[in-house]
């Protein structure tokens, strides 16, 4: 684990919040879309969040 200081603690946790949001919108979109090649689109752009949120969390 790298030595973070509290200001790029604070930038990470934001940024993990972020990515949890968009994360957790996209997948609520991909489940009420009617749209079935939308609702993939939209399942594939939350696996991509969710990847980064994984990779920012191990950075703390």
């Amino acid at each position: 684990m790298q030595n973070l200081t509290q200001k790029e603690a604070g930038f990470l946790s934001d940024l993990l919040t972020c990515e949890g949001r968009a994360c957790k919108k996209a997948r609520l979109y991909s489940r009420t879309l009617t749209d079935k090649a939308l609702a993939e689109t939209m399942e594939k752009i939350a696996d991509n969040h969710e990847k980064r949120f994984a990779a920012l969390l191990e950075l703390l």
